[in-house]
C-alpha cells in the first residue's frame, strides 16, 4: 500500500450533525460579516442596491435557521422534493440547501 493510498479516507454520503452544524455555522457567520459590512459602507438606507442585497443575505440566514432546525429533527441532508438523500458535495457548497440539483431546477421553474 502506498502512502497516497493511506491517506485517503472514504467520505461517507452524509454529513453528521456535527459536521452540519459547523458549515451552517460559518455559512452563518460570513453572511453575518457580509451584512455587516454593508452596514457600515452605505451611504444612504434608501440606496436600492444596498436593499436588495441585505434581503438576499436575511433570506439565506432564514434558510441556515431552517437547516439548523433541520438539523435538530433528523432530516438535514434529505431532499424536500423527492425524499431522497441531498448529494454530500452539495451540502458541502450550500450547506442549507433543502433540495437535490433536480428538484431545485423544478422548484425555480
Amino acid at each position: 500500500m502506498s502512502l497516497d493510498a493511506s491517506r485517503i479516507e472514504p467520505r461517507p454520503e452524509r454529513l453528521t450533525a456535527h459536521e452540519a452544524r459547523q458549515r451552517l455555522e460559518h455559512a452563518r457567520g460570513t453572511r453575518m460579516t457580509q451584512l455587516q459590512a454593508l452596514d457600515e459602507s452605505a451611504q444612504t438606507e434608501d440606496d436600492q442596491l444596498v436593499s436588495a442585497q441585505k434581503a438576499a443575505i436575511e433570506r439565506v440566514l432564514k434558510e441556515i435557521d431552517e437547516a439548523f432546525a433541520r438539523v435538530d429533527a433528523g432530516t438535514y441532508g434529505t431532499c424536500q422534493g423527492c425524499s431522497k438523500p441531498v448529494p454530500g458535495e452539495r451540502l458541502e457548497i450550500l450547506p442549507y440547501t433543502r433540495y437535490c440539483v433536480a428538484c431545485q431546477r423544478r422548484a425555480a421553474a
